[in-house]
């Protein structure tokens, strides 16, 4: 797989620093690859901050839409995650990996979070529904949504084959 089959619109792609230096090699994945990642993964690793600078990691479930990872949660990182909204993901696979750096914003629009629950629901076939706070189940569990905005993406295959680096520049309404 190699960049070349970018699509008008993609993040540009480049290779990474790795190990105190640029990664060496002519091959780089398109961001469908990483895409289809995103997709497709059950569980996603988010680390963010606590006040006093401590990272906080934990796993939540989430969907992929829009070039963000759409996520709900009632733990600690949502206290985190209004103090700073600074937040790493990353997928449970360490050899093919996908490693999301961004910020993360709550997200409150109602047509935003019906269309969130949507996909939620066929995802992990456990259905939510929108409130006024976020998101709940029918026994009234859930909690805040947030939505990951990217500003670089990590990549590579197995035996760190294709290290690849997505950026990101949003601009407009969907600006973090």
């Amino acid at each position: 797989m190699d960049a070349s089959s970018a699509v008008p619109g993609d993040p540009p792609a480049s290779a990474p620093i790795l190990f105190g230096a640029p990664s060496t090699g002519s091959s780089l994945l398109p961001w469908t690859w990483a895409i289809a990642r995103l997709s497709l993964a059950k569980n996603y690793w988010i680390s963010t901050n606590r006040p006093d600078g401590r990272p906080h990691t934990r796993p939540v479930w989430g969907v992929w839409l829009d070039n963000s990872l759409w996520f709900s949660t009632g733990s600690l990182a949502r206290h985190n995650l209004v103090g700073n909204a600074a937040i790493s993901v990353n997928l449970e696979d360490g050899d093919a990996a996908v490693i999301i750096e961004g910020t993360a914003r709550p997200a409150i629009a109602a047509g935003e979070l019906r269309r969130m629950c949507e996909h939620y629901g066929s995802k992990y076939d456990w259905p939510m529904h929108p409130t006024a706070v976020g998101i709940e189940d029918s026994d009234g569990s859930g909690g805040p949504v947030f939505r990951v905005f990217p500003q670089v993406v990590f990549g590579w295959e197995s035996n760190l084959h294709a290290p690849t680096r997505w950026r990101f520049d949003y601009v407009g309404p969907s600006h973090p």
